[in-house]
């Protein structure tokens, strides 16, 4: 059986897999790499797939179509995001006119999240994927291969006869050391210079250790729609394989990514981890997502073992703010964390969201100077982004306070996020008005400045790099202002 795994086109670089998808100001575009672990598992089980990464390669509808007949597929799996779901929706029904006896499967958060909603969006798309979908994808290849009954595929929604049914739940993925190494895939079907993350050494690519996220955050919208708030870590050892394999077949590889929601919920196997790189002599560089309750230990021996970079989320200065949207950390943390990752010699991406709960006019002033005062290698502001099926969707839902009248109102004419909520005294275009000057303010600031001047001497490429991204940001920062006062 031939499968199509699709990240369907949209509005230009669109990086569908980000936490918040969008076009981004700084020209990250994350891998698919949800598909692509799903990709290796119908591979491993003896199926032919072709994955297509329309917005990395600037592909049309028609360029999507084009590449499918020559592998014409009996399964077409569909990636989708909020943002984008109509969308995803009609390029679903462009295929199914092409191959017409093709069965039509979407995934990734909104349709997890909204099941019985999506399919109903068109009678064209025959099912759904609810949460992670790496065994349903492959239950249900076997399954229409056997042309048995769609009942026994866990995790489905499906059309039948007019009629939509739910399966029971697809049990979560306990043994994630048995899923391939996404850094093959990628090998097998993409180009690394496809993809970016601005705060990363180009080319890199990206990879998961470890599925779920224990913590609480009301807005996080892949541990409650998609791997649940159960943590299942990759083993140290399986981890670093998959490091030397990279590093001894993508060879032009600069920086490796681990895009796991906390890679540092264990400590003691980050430690492993570190310990295995430096015992195997592996010299690549790397970054990862962290929580400012990483330990000054464990960041020293994340330097040692090649982490150049930690991306955080500081959301806000306010403590009342923090606990509000169940962060779960304090601001004496933030100011600690900042002041050990200069010990241990770490760079840092720090993020604020704009918009939560308890936001005033004053807290959002509070963050924008405690930003400033930390003074992180790049920092980033962005409205509270709502999604179906989290805790912040429900209570702006319950509220009153969502201001769209469709999800495609989740972006903008030209891809970028939108703010879609009007909480009391902060609409929707204030926050987005201040999040675009706190940005602004923090990269033209003298002190920001000086930072990099200091790089340039003993960091060259770190400037560079943060050149790069900054031409990115300031060439696409009129158009946001732009396309916000339409």
């Amino acid at each position: 059986m031939n499968v199509l795994m699709l990240n369907p086109p949209f509005k230009g670089k669109f990086s569908r897999t980000s936490r918040s998808p969008a076009v981004t100001l700084g020209g990250t575009i994350y891998y698919p790499f949800w598909l692509a672990y799903a990709a290796g598992v119908l591979e491993q089980n003896g199926f032919s797939v072709q994955l297509i990464d329309a917005p990395a390669q600037g592909l049309s509808d028609d360029d999507v179509l084009e590449r499918a007949k020559s592998m014409p597929p009996q399964l077409i799996v569909i990636d989708t995001s909020t943002p984008s779901i109509y969308r995803d929706v009609k390029v679903a029904e462009q295929l199914k006119e092409s191959f017409p006896s093709s069965f039509i499967a979407l995934v990734g958060t909104h349709p997890s999240a909204l099941p019985e909603e999506t399919l109903k969006l068109s009678a064209r798309v025959d099912a759904v994927a609810v949460g992670e979908y790496d065994y349903t994808m492959r239950d249900l290849a076997f399954c229409l291969d056997k042309d048995d009954d769609l009942k026994t595929v866990d995790g489905l929604v499906f059309r039948k006869d007019g009629q939509i049914m739910r399966n029971r739940p697809r049990a979560l993925i306990e043994n994630v050391d048995e899923l391939p190494f996404v850094s093959q895939v990628y090998k097998r079907h993409l180009n690394i210079h496809d993809y970016r993350f601005a705060a990363a050494n180009y080319p890199m690519v990206m990879l998961i250790t470890g599925r779920g996220c224990p913590y609480k955050c009301f807005f996080c919208v892949y541990p409650q729609t998609f791997h649940s708030r159960k943590y299942r870590p990759r083993s140290a050892a399986n981890v670093v394989d998959e490091f030397q394999w990279i590093t001894e077949n993508l060879p032009e590889v600069k920086e490796i990514g681990i895009e796991d929601d906390t890679f540092t919920v264990d400590q003691e196997r980050v430690k492993e981890i570190c310990r295995l790189i430096l015992d195997r002599g592996i010299k690549v560089k790397w970054y990862c997502n962290v929580r400012v309750n990483l330990g000054l230990e464990t960041m020293r021996w994340m330097k040692k073992a090649g982490c150049r970079l930690v991306t955080v989320g500081f959301e806000s200065a306010d403590q009342e703010s923090l606990d509000l949207m169940q962060k779960g950390i304090t601001v004496a943390q933030i100011r600690q964390f900042v002041r050990d990752t200069r010990e241990a010699g770490l760079l840092v991406h720090g993020c604020f969201i704009i918009g939560n709960r308890g936001e005033t006019a004053e807290t959002m002033e509070q963050s924008l100077m405690m930003a400033k005062e930390l003074n992180c290698d790049t920092m980033q502001f962005f409205p509270l982004l709502v999604y179906p099926g989290t805790e912040a969707y429900r209570w702006a839902k319950e509220n009153g306070y969502l201001a769209a009248d469709s999800f495609a109102e989740w972006a903008d004419e030209g891809g970028m996020y939108r703010s879609v909520l009007n909480i009391p005294g902060l609409p929707a275009e204030k926050v987005e008005a201040f999040c675009l000057r706190a940005n602004r303010e923090y990269y033209l600031r003298p002190g920001y400045i000086l930072m990099k001047l200091k790089q340039l001497i003993f960091g060259p490429r770190e400037v560079k790099r943060t050149l790069a991204g900054a031409l990115t940001y300031f060439r696409r920062l009129p158009r946001s202002y732009r396309s916000r006062r339409q």
